[in-house]
């Protein structure tokens, strides 16, 4: 939390502090200098020249202060909070649908509806605006419509849909003027960066949070996404709550880095974002043919590999993802990639070993599943060919697949 107030006087009597200093060391260098050339021992340069010097540092401090009296170097970011959701916020829509389950009772079957609702945000692409939010937000849904900030709400249809990347783009009924927001690439992102979250929480509109990217390539999973894991997921600390699905992800420069999908129950904060190199890579494809299905395919299930699996299975192989299972006919089967053939016991349940463990990936480290899923998505495409190093029976080897495209869910 931010407390304007109280964190602005200490920080004022902070910057005045570091003024003063500044400027007693600019004046005990002058006074420094006129007893030195009374004793004969000035260095050279004329003394008007120093003091200017000196001055000039003192005025670069004096107006790095913000107009709260705060350091800027300190709270930059802070300060514009204000101006990045004031930029942001005339772009961002409440998406609302309605949803139907058809239930058996005593009278038969019957039909009962709900209202769901989430985030979006307008982006251009080739100068016509568009609706970015989550697949699970209007999957299902009908009647969807969009509620921009001054209260003007269109009625709105999908365009397209990921359920693979949790993504879905509509088109607005009616003409939007709201301006768009900027995506950029999140190849850059770091642990420790600022984001700003801005949605729609249990129907709060507008509602805006802050936090940090607490850590980038996570794998999530959604039921939507037939039990294949999300790769590339940002983990962030703004919290989030229900609705909040859909928004923008923002860093420090307003700027759209990922799209909220999901938070953790009873979490402190804790919520996870599609990164925006998903969006950028897979919007054309939803917008002009209303699907995307590049996902790259191994057909391979398993685990990672723990001490715990390890020690049961009597290998000194601590980290890598295990191979439990293969797909018949799949990529990694045609190649070669061998599955487990033994259930074992271990503290966290039980687990098939005898497979192959992979550890590397056309040369990049696989630490476990979340590494593996990321490079996968990141720098792969169906047809293409990858190095797998495994270990096998003790020895380590080199696997090449082709990888697949992933079956439609």
């Amino acid at each position: 939390m931010i407390e304007p107030r109280s964190s602005g006087r200490k920080s004022v009597t902070l910057a005045v502090l570091i003024v003063g200093i500044v400027v007693g060391s600019a004046l005990g260098s002058v006074i420094g200098y006129t007893l030195a050339s009374r004793n004969g021992q000035a260095q050279s340069g004329p003394l008007s020249q120093q003091v200017a010097a000196l001055q000039g540092r003192v005025d670069l401090l004096t107006s790095e202060l913000n107009y709260s009296g705060q350091p800027a170097g300190n709270l930059t970011y802070a300060s514009n909070l204000t101006q990045i959701y004031v930029s942001a916020s005339r772009s961002i829509v409440v998406v609302e649908g309605i949803v139907s389950q058809t239930t058996v009772g005593l009278f038969g079957p019957s039909k009962q509806y709900g209202m769901v609702q989430g985030s979006g945000f307008v982006y251009y692409y080739e100068g016509l605006p568009y609706i970015v939010t989550n697949n699970h937000v209007v999957s299902g849904a009908t009647n969807i419509t969009i509620t921009f900030e001054d209260g003007v709400s269109y009625a709105a249809s999908v365009l397209g849909s990921d359920p693979y990347s949790d993504l879905a783009v509509l088109r607005a009924a009616g003409p939007i003027s709201a301006p768009g927001l900027t995506i950029v690439p999140s190849s850059g992102v770091q642990v420790g960066e600022p984001v700003v979250a801005v949605g729609n929480p249990f129907g709060l509109a507008g509602s805006m949070t802050f936090g940090i990217v607490s850590q980038v390539g996570r794998t999530i999973t959604e039921s939507a996404a037939n039990g294949y894991p999300i790769a590339d997921v940002l983990q962030f600390s703004a919290p989030i709550n229900p609705g909040n699905s859909g928004g923008p992800l923002l860093n420090s420069r307003g700027e759209v880095i990922g799209i909220t999908t999901a938070e953790v129950s009873n979490s402190q904060g804790l919520g996870f974002a599609i990164p925006s190199n998903t969006i950028i890579r897979e919007l054309p494809s939803l917008i002009q043919n209303g699907s995307y299905d590049m996902h790259p395919y191994l057909g391979i299930s398993g685990t990672d590999m723990t001490p715990y699996i390890a020690s049961a299975a009597g290998i000194n192989v601590t980290y890598g993802w295990l191979v439990e299972n293969v797909v018949a006919g799949g990529p990694a089967a045609r190649a070669g990639i061998r599955a487990g053939n033994t259930t074992i016991d271990t503290v966290l349940g039980q687990v098939t070993v005898g497979g192959d463990i992979i550890l590397a990936i056309n040369g990049t480290r696989v630490t476990s599943g979340d590494v593996l899923s990321s490079y996968l998505e990141e720098n792969a495409l169906p047809g293409q060919t990858v190095m797998l190093t495994v270990w096998r029976a003790g020895s380590l080897d080199n696997v090449y697949v082709t990888l697949g495209i992933r079956p439609a869910p």
